[in-house]
């Protein structure tokens, strides 16, 4: 493990690109070249199908290299980052972001540009830092988890419908999500005792935010970090449609966190359940249902960022005063 933020402490790599990621194919053999060219010697290079991701991982992993480069969307960085905080820290290599799904909105926490070539540039430039992941039901996430319309965007987000449009697929999605929307329930309770238990109802959507930025560049809550040893919550009412028109407007900087149609709490664990078992969507993907338990495993990986990066640092060291996640 790397004690603190510094130059790339390594020289080996292991590289792993999910083919069916929107960029994934594409940029495959030139992410190859251009970590070649740096110096970077490549243990292990594996272009997957999303089903043998895990396999493949596990392979890497086996080289012994010091950094792992992944490239795909979101959902492909959180499996995999998800894997690395379960290995003893002696095992665990750096992690290194190749934005090439459709949101991005992971390394766009991490300061990563968005275009592959200058992230690989900006990576081999760069320093490691720690980072939270988030765990529902013990699976992790990196960004955000939710409950209500945001599943049923996740299920109208056909793989189709994201390599056509990009990021644009979001917006089109949920305007087709929200029509067939039902309203739910929700208890939330909280371990450590930081907030009063809470029944909220008539829910347009629930979110648990672990990192900065969700579906495709909105912002959890304008102090939302990945660092910050805590869940940002914001539960939106349902209602009119001018008024979460409204809201949606303010997603992209997280100021809908002030709105009065917007419930935001800030804890380091929580308990949700609801009436019925509701799905629950983790960084884009339907990945466990209701009751859930949400709580924050901190300082959970090492990833690699940008040089001139100065929102995120590497303090493991503190984590002596954080009470471990498990």
């Amino acid at each position: 493990m790397v004690a603190v933020a510094g130059p790339v402490p390594v020289r080996s790599a292991s590289l792993v690109v999910n083919g069916a990621a929107r960029r994934g194919a594409a940029a495959y053999d030139a992410v190859q070249r251009t970590l070649v060219d740096a110096g970077i010697e490549l243990r292990h290079c594996a272009l997957v199908d999303p089903s043998d991701l895990v396999g493949d991982v596990d392979t890497a992993l086996g080289t012994g290299a010091g950094l792992l480069l992944v490239g795909g969307g979101d959902g492909t960085i959180g499996v995999v980052a998800g894997m690395l905080a379960d290995l003893p820290a002696a095992a665990r290599p750096v992690l290194g972001v190749l934005p090439l799904g459709t949101a991005n909105d992971f390394a766009r926490t991490l300061g990563l540009p968005p275009d592959v070539a200058s992230a690989v540039t900006a990576l081999v430039a760069g320093k490691v830092v720690d980072i939270d992941l988030g765990r529902a039901n013990g699976i992790a996430f990196l960004n955000v988890a939710s409950l209500g319309l945001s599943v049923a965007v996740t299920d109208a987000l056909r793989p189709a419908l994201k390599r056509r449009l990009g990021p644009a697929a979001y917006p089109l999605a949920a305007a087709m999500s929200y029509r067939r929307h039902v309203p739910f329930r929700a208890r939330l309770e909280f371990p450590a005792g930081d907030v009063a238990p809470i029944d909220l109802g008539d829910l347009l959507q629930l979110a648990v935010g672990n990192g900065r930025h969700y579906g495709g560049g909105n912002t959890i809550a304008p102090d939302a970090g990945i660092d910050d040893a805590t869940l940002d919550i914001y539960a939106i009412r349902a209602g009119r449609l001018r008024d979460h028109l409204r809201v949606a407007r303010l997603l992209r900087n997280g100021t809908l966190v002030h709105s009065q149609h917007v419930h935001h709490l800030i804890t380091r664990s929580v308990s949700l359940t609801t009436d019925e078992p509701l799905p629950v969507n983790l960084d884009g993907e339907i990945a466990t249902t209701t009751p859930v338990e949400f709580v924050v495993q901190r300082n959970a990986i090492e990833v690699l960022v940008p040089a001139h990066v100065t929102h995120l640092r590497h303090d493991a060291a503190l984590d002596h005063l954080i009470r471990p996640w498990q």
